[in-house]
């Protein structure tokens, strides 16, 4: 919405590189320099991709490796709360591809899971007034990584070029977002409490200081934290950890 609360369209522009090192990192220096809203950067393959927590994302050619960037506003909810936005709109986009008698589900707080297997990664980082939004998404194979099992969609059937499903990202995360100025958090939490792993799952949490919380997921808070049910029926708020599910 601008001032008079119109409805203001976002117009999407997505351009495509050969290699480089890491789409987030070109993204960041292009908001600074005063990027709009809307832009998307797609790289064929990255040599220097990263993950949360600092970690390496392999990046040679046939999978997604794509980021943009949201202008923030006074009136935006706060913007840790992108991470949903862009959970969401990724699971639609997957959809689209997959078939639906597959266990497809988000695991907080963005990442997409097929059965216990990782399909993808989302990585947010702050530009300024930008929230800088990084998707990688295995399409045509899958790394294979010493701590956590990974999946692609062409390992269950589903083929497509990065192209044409950064096509249907884009759509979707422009949709989500229109919803997340316009309507608030609510509906972006009610979307990913359907698509997530049920409550009662049990998780293995491992926290920032090195700590290890076990619990059962109970549900999101208001603000999209990830709510754990404690051994004894407490509840602990977790704002920021790798989770497992057990």
């Amino acid at each position: 919405m601008d001032d008079d609360g119109r409805r203001v369209a976002v117009l999407t522009t997505i351009r495509t590189v050969v290699t480089t090192g890491s789409t987030n990192a070109d993204v960041i220096a292009l908001a600074r320099a005063g990027a709009e809203e809307g832009l998307w950067l797609r790289a064929e393959a990255q040599s220097s991709g990263r993950g949360r927590q600092g970690r390496d994302w392999a990046s040679p050619p046939g999978n997604l490796y794509a980021s943009t960037l949201v202008r923030l506003r006074p009136s935006d909810p706060p913007p840790a709360t992108l991470a949903l936005v862009a959970a969401v709109a990724l699971d639609a986009a997957v959809r689209v591809w997959l078939d639906d008698r597959i266990p497809l589900k988000i695991k907080w707080p963005n990442d997409l899971l097929i059965g216990a297997a990782k399909l993808s990664g989302i990585l947010l980082e702050r530009a300024d007034d930008a929230v800088v939004i990084g998707f990688g998404v295995n399409l045509a194979f899958h790394p294979d990584l010493p701590d956590r099992p990974t999946t692609s969609l062409a390992a269950h059937g589903a083929v497509v070029g990065a192209g044409d499903f950064l096509e249907a990202l884009a759509e979707g995360f422009s949709r989500w977002l229109g919803k997340w100025r316009g309507e608030g958090l609510a509906p972006i939490r009610s979307r990913w409490m359907e698509r997530a792993h049920a409550p009662g799952t049990a998780l293995d949490v491992r926290l920032p200081d090195g700590s290890t919380q076990h619990g059962l997921f109970d549900r999101l808070d208001a603000d999209g934290a990830l709510i754990l049910r404690l051994a004894d029926g407490t509840t602990r708020v977790i704002h920021a950890a790798d989770v497992f599910l057990l």
